[in-house]
């Protein structure tokens, strides 16, 4: 059942996206297919992501009501759970909306990334495996995994790993909600200090890790990465401007 639902709708439309770029760009170079393909797909999120910031807004408005709840409801964990889902009823928001964006994105970006690195399934570029294509999509004559004809997008590249975790850097910074400062005088709150820290661990280790991965495994992951965090950024701009 897994299998069928991943193929069906995840990692057969990347794959099936991909190779139809393959044929389209000059020479069947795979740097510009990844490239146009995740574009296109960010394209395609693009109404999922505004709904996604458009949650996150929401939350944020909502969240000293929230908060005046638990201390309203500190000893009734029912009647606390009862107020808090009448504000998100109130304000027009499902309290599970952000997770199903993300449920939605996570993996046709998880898809494409294992093409791009590796195949998955025994489907390994340069080699296309027309059984899975769709009838519409050709069978590229070529596949170069010479990047512009210069670059080996097979093998690892420190810079391209590092333009990574730079725009990854970047791309977290302006998603991730600002932090109020900590007041002092406030009483010491767990749930505070752990969603302090994990801001600062997205923000900070996050570009690091995905240094690591974009120089162990290959170029080709290293410009995923690079295109994907470029338009999570130019999404963000975009919705920043038109809030």
């Amino acid at each position: 059942m897994f299998s069928y639902i991943w193929h069906t709708f995840f990692f057969d439309p990347v794959y099936n996206l991909l190779v139809f770029f393959l044929d389209s760009v000059p020479h069947g170079d795979l740097g510009l297919a990844i490239i146009a393909t995740v574009i296109v797909i960010k394209v395609l999120l693009f109404p999922l992501s505004i709904k996604a910031v458009k949650t996150q807004k929401i939350m944020r408005e909502i969240e000293p009501k929230l908060k005046q709840i638990k201390i309203d409801f500190k000893d009734d964990k029912p009647g606390q759970a009862q107020a808090m889902m009448a504000v998100y009823k109130d304000a027009g928001l499902s309290p599970f909306a952000s997770l199903m964006v993300m449920f939605i994105q996570i993996p046709i970006i998880l898809a494409l990334g294992l093409i791009a690195v590796r195949g998955s399934g025994g489907f390994k570029l340069p080699d296309i495996h027309p059984d899975i294509l769709y009838s519409f999509v050709p069978t590229p004559e070529t596949v170069s995994m010479l990047f512009l004809g210069h670059f080996d997008i097979a093998a690892s590249s420190l810079v391209l790993a590092l333009v990574a975790g730079f725009t990854q850097f970047i791309a977290t910074s302006l998603s991730l909600p600002k932090l109020a400062p900590k007041d002092p005088n406030a009483a010491p709150s767990m749930k505070d200090d752990f969603t302090r820290n994990m801001q600062l661990q997205m923000k900070y280790v996050m570009p690091i890790f995905m240094v690591f991965v974009a120089y162990a495994f290959s170029a080709a992951i290293a410009l995923y990465f690079v295109v994907s965090n470029l338009a999570t950024i130019t999404q963000e701009l975009l919705v920043r401007k038109h809030r």
